[in-house]
């Protein structure tokens, strides 16, 4: 059986530029996996980018580490998500090593200081960009239990102060009785 290793070097480069490029943390390589693997090459469908953002949020570990390990799966099997994984740790490892040796250099020097600045404007766009693109697909669905949902989460962690994993859990119950109620709901109109 013969493996298709364009497949796997297209994964790995894909997510070594991807962790390279990014800057602000998890959320950030969402937008960038969106436009890379739905839009570009065309290996996943917006539903099932949505899916993967979701799961790799609930997950414990960091979201590109998890969103690496689904999406390579999803590619190429276990070989994929190893592949995906090493092509998402290595850019990180290689820069905080460069700047663990320099860290006093980084931490005093004036440019840098401005350049982390800028580039903090940069995130918070591209935050932003993620916030709409995740809100839009939840109002597409036209479910008003989800919206209802985004809704009251959004007030419970930005209003009330609610921690985060408080709303994921919460919202993880309300799904699994919406799931189990619809399947019921099926069961019963198929009998």
């Amino acid at each position: 059986m013969k493996k298709d290793y364009s497949k796997l070097w297209i994964l790995f480069r894909s997510m070594f530029v991807l962790s390279a490029c990014t800057f602000g943390g998890g959320f950030v390589i969402v937008s960038l996996m969106k436009k890379k693997f739905v839009e570009e090459l065309k290996w996943l469908e917006e539903d099932e980018m949505l899916d993967v953002t979701a799961i790799t949020q609930s997950a414990p570990g960091p979201l590109p580490v998890n969103a690496s390990v689904i999406i390579g799966y999803r590619m190429a099997g276990v070989a994929g998500s190893l592949t995906a994984i090493l092509g998402t740790i290595l850019p990180p490892m290689i820069i905080i090593s460069i700047i663990s040796v320099f860290y006093e250099q980084f931490r005093t020097n004036p440019y840098i200081a401005t350049a982390l600045q800028v580039m903090r404007a940069g995130v918070a766009a591209v935050i932003f960009d993620v916030v709409i693109n995740l809100a839009a697909n939840v109002w597409k669905t036209k479910r008003i239990l989800y919206i209802i949902m985004m809704i009251v989460a959004f007030i419970a962690t930005y209003l009330l102060d609610v921690s985060a994993m408080i709303v994921i859990l919460t919202c993880l119950g309300i799904g699994l009785i919406d799931l189990v109620l619809t399947l019921g709901n099926r069961k019963k109109e198929v009998d």
